[in-house]
């Protein structure tokens, strides 16, 4: 799959960051980037478009065909074309030659169609929140009560929602991924278990 080398061309060890460097774009009549080309994975959880990203071998893979073996729908792996649909929203979907297949360390490649079914599949998503993969240290800053999202992830002139989640043996990453596309949903929907559980803290100290 030579296709992936060229666009993933960044060291094993260095951290992905967004990089015009790894893109390929196609401009409209009106030099509008309209397509470009991202090294990540992506799947549809829980309603929740999912774009992952992260440092190369950290389990992008493996952490996907888990998800999709719990019954969430498979985008794309290592490459994905990100558009916009009709109603100007960001998409993303497979090219055309990996259509269908992952690529998992000690396996190969595998066909997601021909082993989990057609419904284990979609053509596209829409993009609506990127998760990153990050190798976990002691020097790594992390917000623990978890009051706001990472600065988001720009796409095509659009700012993407962006959860980090630190990987580290031991950690079930597929599950983190779950819980961070519930997190998103309740968030959108205005709620935020940080604000909460700080709330109920004030109360309880304001009748001391």
């Amino acid at each position: 799959m030579a296709k992936r080398k060229i666009l993933s061309s960044r060291a094993p060890n260095q951290e992905m960051t967004f990089n015009p460097a790894l893109t390929e774009g196609k401009k409209n009549s009106g030099d509008r980037t309209t397509q470009v080309v991202i090294s990540a994975g992506l799947l549809k959880i829980f309603g929740v478009g999912a774009l992952i990203i992260g440092d190369s071998g950290i389990g992008k893979s493996e952490s996907s065909l888990e998800l999709i073996a719990r019954g969430h729908k498979f985008v794309s792996d290592d490459v994905v074309e990100v558009f916009r649909d009709e109603n100007d929203r960001l998409c993303g979907r497979s090219p055309r030659l990996t259509r269908n297949f992952m690529e998992i360390r000690g396996l190969g490649i595998i066909n997601i169609k021909e082993i989990f079914g057609r419904r284990a599949i979609l053509d596209s998503a829409p993009i609506d929140l990127v998760i990153r993969l990050k190798k976990w240290s002691k020097k790594m800053e992390i917000d623990r009560l978890g009051i706001k999202f990472p600065e988001d992830y720009p796409i095509l002139g659009t700012r993407i929602p962006q959860i980090h989640i630190p990987v580290a043996p031991g950690r079930n990453i597929a599950t983190l991924i779950e819980v961070a596309c519930r997190v998103f949903i309740l968030r959108q929907k205005g709620y935020q278990a940080a604000q909460d559980i700080m709330r109920r803290l004030d109360k309880k100290l304001a009748k001391k």
